[in-house]
């Protein structure tokens, strides 16, 4: 109100400047110049004024939209922990299951980022006793293979809401639960995204760009004009929203661990290119695809917190962690299925202890010739199974079987004949991927 009320105050000075300056006595080749100069600075103040009272007044609606009221969130151990899913929600679709599953942990001091990826096929998930499901899961959640993690969400919406008394959503409740006993954190607030709003975000950004070490499918025209199976190879991609969607997602002739490396490379592009340049150019644009956000229990008074920190992280890259494969134990998924929570914690506990705050995942002070051995085994294993972010350690992609380059017509005669093992072969370096 105040800025507006400023825009109109502004565009009376300047009528009645303009009025004052009476024309008619004015030499008759300054005319124009004196009109056009006071048209100009008419825009630049009051046009100025009432775009920022317009910017204001969408902001705040749009805030209202998507972020819950209530009390800030404090740090734990001097880091915030968010759960982030991803999803195709549709409208009234109570059996959403998450997509995606990864927790941000950023350092309260320093914006510092880094992400752990849980694969949705993850198993026998673990909570703390202080958790409502302890008592409808003292083992887990572990029937087998219908209790993956992303089942959780249903599971509870359909069986146990009332572990959740008051809770605006008891399935997001519970798949921060299920997160924080698997990294044996205290995970703070989520956010739930619908696919469709991810695409849009991208979108509204002017796009992500990223640099791939492999073959990865998607659905578009083929080399013989047909609809199908298309790949992109080897390169640099500024990808939009949808194709940037599609990259993240795909899985065809792949695995969920490449599917979720694609996914934490296109995060760490997005945020390596929202800056305050994008925001103040792209303003309105990233408001409506914000509003394509499912939910998300984070406070709107702490945006501006949180804001500053992403600025913060940007110049220190993203640390990144996948519970499962090629991380924890080689490919066979078995891990997955098994977890070592203990490793599990090890590990989580070195990589924070190593960004400044030890202990946040609640383990033992560890020395710091342990931390530095862990830190080192995490390094050391990324690079041993390519999954670095400087494309100049990767290993050469794939070739034909005599040695000649891929082609996406080679590509097509494996797929028309039912070479399915080739295809996988082709497929199988598309984890590596690094931001820009």
């Amino acid at each position: 109100m105040v800025l507006a009320a400023l825009a109109i105050g502004w565009v009376v000075l300047w009528v009645d400047t303009f009025r004052l300056l009476r024309l008619r006595l004015v030499a008759p080749g300054m005319k124009p110049l004196l009109a056009f100069s006071t048209v100009l600075l008419l825009v630049a103040t009051s046009g100025m004024l009432g775009y920022g009272s317009f910017a204001v007044n969408a902001g705040r609606n749009a805030l209202n939209e998507i972020f819950a009221p209530g009390p800030a969130i404090e740090p734990v151990a001097g880091r915030y922990n968010f759960l982030l899913m991803g999803g195709d929600a549709g409208e009234g679709r109570i059996g959403l299951r998450p997509d995606s599953i990864h927790v941000a942990s950023v350092n309260a001091e320093t914006g510092s980022t880094i992400l752990f990826s849980i694969p949705r096929n993850f198993q026998n998930a673990r909570f703390s006793e202080d958790s409502p499901l302890w008592g409808a899961y003292p083992e887990g959640f572990s029937c087998g293979d219908e209790c993956i993690i992303n089942a959780l969400y249903v599971d509870v919406m359909e069986n146990h809401q009332d572990l959740y008394p008051g809770a605006e959503d008891p399935g997001a409740e519970a798949m921060m639960d299920a997160a924080g006993g698997i990294l044996g954190l205290d995970i703070q607030s989520y956010a739930m995204v619908d696919m469709g709003g991810f695409s849009q975000l991208i979108d509204s950004m002017g796009g992500v760009t990223v640099t791939s070490g492999g073959w990865t499918t998607y659905r578009g025209p083929r080399p013989d004009g047909e609809w199908g199976n298309a790949w992109w190879g080897p390169g640099t991609y500024d990808f939009n929203g949808e194709e940037a969607l599609a990259f993240a997602r795909s899985r065809h002739f792949s695995t969920d661990y490449s599917r979720i490396r694609r996914q934490q490379c296109i995060q760490s592009a997005m945020l390596a290119q929202f800056n305050p340049q994008t925001l103040v150019t792209r303003f309105q644009g990233i408001l409506d695809a914000g509003e394509q956000i499912v939910e998300t229990d984070l406070p709107g008074q702490q945006l501006g917190t949180f804001v500053s920190l992403a600025t913060k992280g940007q110049s220190q890259g993203m640390g990144r962690l996948t519970i499962g494969p090629p991380d924890f134990e080689g490919e066979d998924g078995r891990f997955t299925t098994y977890p070592d929570f203990d490793e599990i914690h090890t590990r989580v506990d070195g990589m924070l202890a190593e960004d400044g705050t030890p202990n946040a995942a609640g383990t033992s002070p560890a020395p710091l010739l342990f931390v530095d051995a862990t830190a080192s085994l995490v390094a050391s294993a990324s690079q041993e199974a390519g999954t670095g972010d400087d494309p100049a350690d990767w290993p050469a992609p794939p070739t034909q079987p005599d040695g000649s380059e891929i082609t996406l017509e080679y590509l097509q005669h494996l797929e028309d004949t039912g070479q399915t093992g080739l295809l996988e072969d082709a497929a199988s370096t598309n984890h590596l991927c690094a931001a820009g």
